[in-house]
């Protein structure tokens, strides 16, 4: 039996930072293989950039994410920081710039990341083979920058409270948190080779019930 693993989301999902190892994708692909002692195939949809508003509408409405999703045993999904960079890097650029759309920002962001999962569920839906979808959490790429902090711990925090006993959020903001400058990439933003396997790691570390 061979499984198949799609990946979708944004530019964590590409890989962006590194120019090797291709992120985290086919690390934790090559973990799955191992664990589940099988073949996994994948498919990597990520889309540097994306919104949790645009990743919405391609698992609503774009046959080949469609497609990639409903024969996929794993999933993984990772978005919610483009919708908040924005404001941070104005009140980065401006310390005394106001944070008070923030909130409203990250209402809307749980609302389409609610949405997201619940659209994921709903192509599984009749599909009797057994599947699991993990969520990414936030690290925080401003650390210098104290509302980010704040709208991360409260995004993830979120994140808990979605999907069913074959959901998990691999939780990587303590790991990232104070370590930013070993993690990260020369851009500051995207994690380096080393913060893509922390994170494979930290989606290994899931487990894969209920596929073994």
């Amino acid at each position: 039996m061979a499984y198949h693993y799609t990946a979708i989301g944004d530019s964590l999902t590409t890989g962006a930072g590194t120019l090797l190892s291709g992120g985290f994708v086919p690390v934790y692909r090559r973990m799955a293989e191992r664990h589940l002692r099988t073949p996994v195939s994948y498919e990597n949809l990520g889309i540097n950039g994306l919104t949790s508003q645009e990743l919405l509408s391609m698992v609503r409405n774009n046959p080949l994410f469609r497609s990639a999703i409903s024969r996929a045993e794993l999933i993984t999904v990772t978005i919610g920081g483009n919708d908040l960079r924005p404001y941070i890097s104005t009140l980065a650029g401006s310390p005394g710039a106001s944070g008070s759309s923030i909130p409203q920002a990250l209402n809307h962001t749980k609302e389409y990341v609610r949405q997201i999962v619940h659209a994921l569920y709903q192509i599984k839906s009749g599909q009797r083979e057994p599947f699991i979808i993990r969520m990414v959490g936030l690290y925080n790429p401003f650390p210098g920058v104290r509302e980010a902090g704040v709208y991360v711990r409260q995004y993830n925090s979120f994140l808990y409270t979605l999907g069913g006993p074959n959901y998990r959020v691999a939780n990587i903001y303590p790991i990232f948190e104070g370590n930013e400058r070993a993690l990260l990439s020369l851009d500051r933003i995207h994690p380096n080779s080393r913060g893509y396997r922390v994170i494979a790691e930290e989606l290994n570390r899931l487990g894969y019930a209920p596929l073994r």
